[in-house]
């Protein structure tokens, strides 16, 4: 028995000596799949997608809290809602992402080959990678911000589809040029929600 114990305490010991970098992996990946999906191998595309994604995304919360106070369609204040409700948790998840990657929130002037500077897209002060479409401008945020009613209504609208067809594009590039899986997995999820709510949009346009 004593040399039955003996033998298994020197194969543990062996287990996390010299192999002991190779069994701690499957260990890590087992007890928590998502996260090393997450920290999966990523691209310069999937960097360039979220990066670009979280400053997309924040301004079209802020139009949709524009909407909870100056819509005069109940139509337009609920899907404002849902669009609210949507976003901002992907802005975290998106956040999510790019700490485990070990990726800054804010692109650099130059990486990735692009330079983000004097881009002067209406977001705050988080510069935007060359090809993001669909931002509005800050005057176009501050003559929403003016509108009230059937006038911020008709506005609202008109910026919401060409935001969301913006945000489509990102999502397809990402697609196309992307590695990492949790980072396409939510480029489709953009596609197949946004695309849905543009049509919404559009109908909507049509009757206020």
């Amino acid at each position: 028995m004593l040399g039955t114990a003996a033998t298994t305490v020197v194969l543990v010991a062996g287990c996390g000596g010299s192999n002991g970098a190779a069994t701690e992996a499957p260990a890590t990946s087992t007890a928590a799949p998502t996260s090393s999906v997450t920290a999966a191998a990523h691209n310069a595309a999937d960097t360039a997608f979220v990066q670009g994604m979280i400053p997309h995304h924040t301004q079209a919360v802020r139009m949709s809290e524009m909407a909870a106070q100056q819509a005069g369609n109940d139509q337009v204040k609920q899907l404002a809602t849902r669009i609210q409700q949507a976003q901002g948790p992907e802005i975290q998840q998106l956040r999510g992402f790019l700490a485990a990657w070990g990726e800054p929130e804010t692109a650099s002037a130059g990486a990735g080959g692009m330079d983000h500077s004097g881009m002067g897209h209406g977001a705050g002060a988080m510069p935007m990678p060359e090809g993001m479409g669909g931002m509005m401008t800050d005057q176009q945020m501050q003559q929403l911000g003016q509108a009230t009613g059937t006038s911020f209504d008709r506005m609202f609208l008109q910026m919401m589809v060409e935001h969301h067809n913006g945000a489509i594009q990102m999502a397809k590039t990402e697609l196309a040029d992307g590695q990492n899986p949790d980072a396409k997995a939510l480029a489709q999820k953009i596609i197949e929600a946004q695309q849905a709510e543009i049509t919404e949009m559009q109908n909507l346009l049509s009757t206020v």
